[in-house]
């Protein structure tokens, strides 16, 4: 085998931190409900790619950096991605066999969870609000799965990442 074969930790980190700058652009006012939950995009592709490598430990880990980022009460995303990697980790045989349709479907549910489960912590510490528009990322991030899941899946394959 190749010695490029199997690396790529540094490209993994690369297109999380780029989902980390896609997640905190300013958007118009319109807009700021409809941004695709990227962060968690990325996640479940790498779980569902590479499960032995990303999983558990690196979802919670990404989770802190998001609180900190975000400026969140510590430990809400990290419950929440290490929820959604979890799932993604006893489903990710059964997703790599749906078609990108499907897959957007599940992504909704997935990204969907991630929400449901975010606004509610936040209904704890009391910084949320009552609209049902915290749903809307769910629908969008599920209309972007495809594109995204084909652009990570090339990035992967030029880069070799096993």
């Amino acid at each position: 085998m190749s010695e490029r074969h199997g690396g790529g930790g540094l490209i993994i980190f690369a297109t999380f931190l780029v989902g980390m700058v896609l997640s905190q652009l300013p958007l118009p006012d319109m807009l700021v409900w409809a941004r695709p939950e990227w962060i968690v995009l990325i996640l479940i592709y790498w779980v569902m790619a590479l499960p032995h490598r990303i999983g558990l430990g690196s979802a919670f880990m990404l989770g802190v950096l998001m609180d900190v980022v975000r400026g969140s009460v510590l430990g809400l995303s990290a419950l929440s991605l290490t929820l959604i990697a979890f799932f993604v980790l006893v489903l990710y045989k059964r997703l790599r066999m749906f078609p990108l349709w499907q897959q957007s479907l599940m992504v909704l549910v997935l990204v969907g969870i991630n929400q449901l489960l975010f606004h509610w912590m936040q209904s704890i510490t009391g910084t949320t609000g009552d609209s049902l528009l915290f749903l809307l990322p769910s629908l969008v991030s599920a209309l972007v799965w495809p594109w995204l899941y084909l652009l990570l899946r090339a990035v992967r394959h030029t880069f070799y990442i096993q």
